[in-house]
């Protein structure tokens, strides 16, 4: 059967490190406040220069090396990102152009902070239905450019960075073959109103008027958000290990989106997933959004907590609202 697996991530975090003394001087919060609250001590700032495309190329270049390709060898790429340099075009043409990644297609995926599990499943579906042979998948973010430094609810948790991994056609000879065995998307779109900016787009286009009343900035209904997120992953994550056949037991890394740490530890209480199988890097790096999956993946793997055989979990839950999982059998 005809398949994929990724065969090479990688992940860049600007060099500016904001901590949360930093953070908590426009807040009604301290520091130690914020960790308990998040369990975030630190997060990255991209340079001013920087834009979402300069960070995705420098993690898809090392998502490259990592696989041992060329980026000229890319049939596609995509890239997630709620925080592209424009309106259009993509960002995933941007980083085309700046790879030399000529025969690529490229376009961009609008799925929040699960927008690099939907792009995951794209590029599985591109290779499984014969389109491409290598496809690059990237999520990049740079959320710090639309924060109210005023909102401890989002203040205290967006971080910048991007990741990337390179996605191969395989033979999947079995479940024990490494492989992507499948990615599952939901969204409920009826409950848009949770996360997200009021104006920028053709409804509410920029003007005086809306940069006056702040309206460009991240809004985050926090307590029903945190109630919706914690029951759709658990039981998104329920049901595809049910799907699949397979037990917490059985899984050797779980990664998850790296959204609060009060609502890791709670999805992780209600899964009954030992603490020990989750690999995060929250408390360094705070919520990149969409960026904070492929972020957490690539150093797992870096650090040695990804081994080749290890059945590894992913889960991200987001605006939209969007939520998804995929299991994959690392090697």
């Amino acid at each position: 059967m005809r398949g994929s697996r990724i065969i090479g991530t990688g992940s860049y975090l600007p060099s500016r490190i904001v901590g949360n003394e930093e953070v908590s001087r426009s807040l009604a919060l301290d520091a130690a406040a914020i960790e308990r609250r998040t369990g975030i001590k630190a997060r990255r700032r991209a340079a001013d220069e920087d834009a979402a495309s300069d960070l995705a190329e420098r993690a898809a270049r090392t998502a490259c090396e990592a696989a041992g390709v060329s980026p000229d060898s890319l049939d596609a790429i995509l890239v997630s990102t709620t925080s592209p340099d424009m309106t259009f075009p993509s960002t995933a043409c941007l980083i085309q152009a700046r790879l030399q990644a000529r025969r690529a297609a490229a376009f961009d995926v609008a799925a929040s902070c699960s927008g690099f599990l939907y792009g995951l499943s794209m590029a599985n579906a591109l290779i499984a239905s014969g389109q491409a042979r290598r496809c690059l998948v990237a999520a990049a973010e740079i959320k710090s450019r639309f924060i109210d430094p005023t909102d401890e609810a989002t203040a205290i948790l967006f971080g910048d960075g991007a990741g990337a991994a390179v996605v191969e056609g395989c033979e999947m000879a079995g479940p024990a073959a490494p492989g992507i065995l499948g990615v599952r998307l939901h969204a409920d779109g009826s409950r848009y109103s949770m996360i997200g900016m009021a104006a920028g787009g053709s409804r509410n286009p920029a003007s005086a008027k809306t940069v006056q009343a702040r309206e460009h900035a991240i809004r985050i209904q926090g307590v029903p958000l945190y109630r919706v997120a914690v029951k759709r992953l658990a039981e998104a994550v329920t049901g595809t290990l049910k799907e699949f056949g397979v037990g917490v037991r059985d899984l050797g890394r779980v990664v998850f989106h790296q959204a609060n740490g009060r609502l890791l530890a709670t999805v992780l209480e209600r899964l009954q997933i030992p603490p020990e199988k989750m690999y995060a890097v929250l408390d360094r790096f705070g919520n990149a959004s969409s960026a904070s999956l492929p972020i957490a993946l690539d150093y797992a793997v870096r650090e040695g907590h990804v081994s080749r055989g290890d059945l590894v979990l992913l889960g991200t839950f987001g605006g939209g609202l969007t939520w998804g999982t995929a299991l994959v059998r690392w090697g």
